[in-house]
């Protein structure tokens, strides 16, 4: 029996409509989809394409742990893929739903990683959050030769203000707790004047907030801030 294939498909930043028209069709075809979830809470992922889905294929989520040491990690990593390990054994295509795109800072790299070998795979990509947050701010992130950096939120003080310091336009991501520190360093390089705070970018519940009047305790995980470059055409 031949093995099924594996689909990493992007579904975007999370307005439906950004969906690509090849990452549709596989959804649409697969017999099988599968989405990353925290155990809590309903999957994103999936809730950006529920109006997609025909209602007559195999589905199941993944939960990936949060804030845990990478090594001691992996055996879970290694465990969440087995059921989509045994579809595609079993000749079954699978589907696998990611933010985003699968392979920028995505879940599916997870999936990606440890089938991929064994596997006949194919990433479709999408839109990333950075490009869909630029859209919905209406800011051009970058000119000519300027120097795009993307910046984890959690990285430390020292690393955040050389790097903030080495490019010319910025999107810094992973927000949540680490807001406080993220502004405290923006506004200590001068640079809290171009920044722009956007949580839950696209979606129907999207929000732009003034930099200063944000509460550090609100913050949700969709959340970026944007460092536009200061050239102009």
């Amino acid at each position: 029996m031949p093995k099924g294939r594996l689909y990493g498909i992007g579904v975007g930043p999370g307005d439906p409509e950004l969906l690509t028209l090849k990452a549709l069709r596989l959804l649409q075809s697969c017999p099988v989809v599968v989405y990353q979830s925290a155990e809590d809470k309903p999957s994103v992922a999936r809730g950006i394409v529920a109006g997609y889905l025909p209602g007559n294929q195999i589905e199941f989520p993944y939960h990936l742990p949060r804030a845990i040491d990478a090594v001691a990690a992996q055996p879970i990593y290694d465990k969440i893929v087995t059921p989509i390990a045994e579809h595609l054994a079993a000749g079954r295509d699978v589907v696998v739903l990611c933010e985003g795109d699968p392979l920028f800072y995505g879940s599916f790299m997870y999936v990606f990683t440890r089938l991929s070998d064994e596997f006949e795979t194919e990433v479709v990509p999408g839109i990333s959050s950075p490009m869909g947050c630029a859209s919905a701010l209406g800011v051009p992130i970058s000119y000519r030769n300027d120097i795009f950096s993307v910046l984890p939120a959690p990285l430390p003080v020292e690393v955040l203000e050389a790097q903030l310091l080495n490019a010319d336009a910025v999107a810094i991501i992973k927000l949540r707790r680490h807001f406080a520190k993220v502004r405290d360093v923006l506004q200590k390089l001068g640079m809290s004047s171009r920044a722009q705070y956007i949580e839950r970018g696209t979606m129907e519940n999207q929000k732009i907030i003034p930099l200063h009047e944000v509460d550090p305790a609100q913050v949700p995980y969709f959340s970026m801030i944007l460092v536009p470059s200061k050239s102009r055409l």
